[in-house]
């Protein structure tokens, strides 16, 4: 049966057992990082926890059996490689299309084709969905049936978390398998290949680049391979033929760097969580440096002072007291100044919080107490704590024998304060760090003085 509905007209389906990408060569005219793109496992860079031996992937590719699974990595790590990859290893059609352009009427049409194809041949359709996150939960729902019947083979691929962006009943007959970004020997290794390939690459033109360009380029691409090759193709149109490049020609390829970041997912929570570890751990380089890469990404500077606020009263609370007033400062000092310059005040307000003695014991107290008062909401107050406004509330007791500790010797009464049923119940225990510490022994004094 034909398979001219592919969208990749230049997809040619592998034969079985070969484990290659199934591309046909790319034009000349193609982008540097498209006619790199590896066509065998052996041409693929990175990934050696999943494409190592015994890994995930790898075992796929080596027998030829495929189940369904989501790719979850950064842009330019080998999603789409890594899919090619694995269908060019199975007796099965390869269908790819993206989520970004396509519908559910789309996939009902390609399924409609893999039935129709299974049925007369008795061969398989791996079907392969980039931004699989950009369909909503009821078009993902669609793949569920068709996946557990075996219609199709679903291989999805996401920069999303697929935490918060694939369904579960679809993460539950898909696992996840991670691409982690490439690491910098990686990246130099295939920018290597790409000045020397004759064929692919820029061999033909006679450039040359000395290890510290290289590196800077593998530098500059944050693991993304595709950016590194472009950046590279950039550089070497700037250059022209048999020259060598020069770090100035990298730099004004690389023009400007925009933060991989999303504001509501998987980046915005893992950047935010880094920041306030920092700060709990009392390193203000590693947390100015978070704080920054989140307002260079654009992160709203208003939760950023939020967030700080709250680690001045969960990490610190009593042992710096004024930790609280310096974040609630910085977020005023910003709201009055905007950026850039209302920006100084987040990163003082940091600095001051990493540097500041750190207790959780308030925070702890206060979950304590406040577990204990949603078990106990039952709990009568004493009568000597009550107030009486009114005559019938004296005569009811409310009020009396109460005792004013500033008029008693030591400024301490001998007098409870929780309900009887709790009485002797602790739920604030001072740490032993800043101001704290003093806290802890006034504390323990105005206790003894109470027995």
């Amino acid at each position: 049966m034909s398979d001219s509905f592919e969208l990749f007209p230049t997809v040619r389906e592998s034969a079985p057992g070969q484990q290659g990408a199934g591309d046909a060569r790319p034009e000349a005219t193609a982008p540097l990082a498209a006619r790199m793109r590896p066509r065998t496992l052996a041409e693929f860079r990175g990934q050696e926890k999943i494409v190592g031996e015994g890994g995930s992937v790898r075992v796929m590719i080596d027998t030829g059996r495929v189940s369904s699974f989501i790719l979850w990595g950064p842009p330019g790590s080998g999603k789409t490689t890594l899919a090619r990859l694995v269908a060019g290893s199975a007796d099965a059609a390869f269908v790819a299309f993206s989520a970004v352009t396509e519908g559910v009427a789309r996939v009902r049409q390609i399924i409609a084709q893999a039935r129709t194809r299974r049925q007369a041949t008795g061969r398989g359709t791996i079907l392969f969905c980039d931004e699989i996150h950009r369909f909503n939960k009821a078009q993902q729902d669609a793949f569920l049936p068709h996946v557990e019947a075996g219609d199709i083979v679903l291989i999805g691929a996401t920069t999303e978390n697929p935490s918060f962006e694939v369904v579960r009943p679809l993460l539950s007959r898909a696992p996840v398998v991670v691409l982690e970004p490439l690491a910098r020997d990686d990246l130099e290794a295939l920018l290597r290949e790409a000045l020397t390939d004759g064929e692919r690459g820029l061999g033909a033109s006679g450039l040359t680049a000395p290890r510290e360009v290289l590196a800077r380029i593998a530098e500059a691409a944050d693991g993304d391979a595709r950016r590194a090759l472009g950046i590279l193709e950039r550089a070497a149109g700037i250059a022209g033929d048999d020259a060598e490049l020069t770090v100035e020609a990298i730099e004004t390829a690389i023009q400007r760097r925009f933060a991989v970041y999303d504001k509501s997912g998987d980046q915005h929570y893992g950047h935010i969580s880094a920041l306030h570890k920092s700060v709990r751990g009392g390193d203000p380089d590693a947390a100015l440096y978070w704080l920054g890469r989140m307002l260079d990404a654009g992160e709203d500077p208003l939760y950023i002072a939020r967030r700080l606020v709250r680690m001045a009263s969960e990490d610190i609370g009593l042992a710096a007291p004024g930790a609280l007033a310096i974040a609630i400062a910085a977020r005023d000092a910003y709201r009055f100044l905007g950026s850039p310059e209302g920006e100084l005040a987040l990163a003082q307000a940091t600095v001051y919080l990493a540097g500041s003695p750190k207790s959780n014991r308030l925070y702890k107290g206060w979950g304590r107490a406040l577990g204990r008062a949603r078990e106990t909401p039952a709990a009568e107050v004493p009568l000597h704590l009550r107030n009486a406004p009114t005559r019938l509330m004296k005569d009811l007791g409310y009020g009396r024998d109460y005792l004013y500790d500033a008029d008693q010797a030591g400024g301490v009464s001998r007098q409870s304060y929780l309900p009887d049923s709790l009485e002797g119940e602790e739920f604030y225990h001072p740490g032993g760090a800043g101001w704290e510490a003093a806290l802890r022994e006034r504390l323990a004094d105005w206790k003894r003085k109470r027995r």
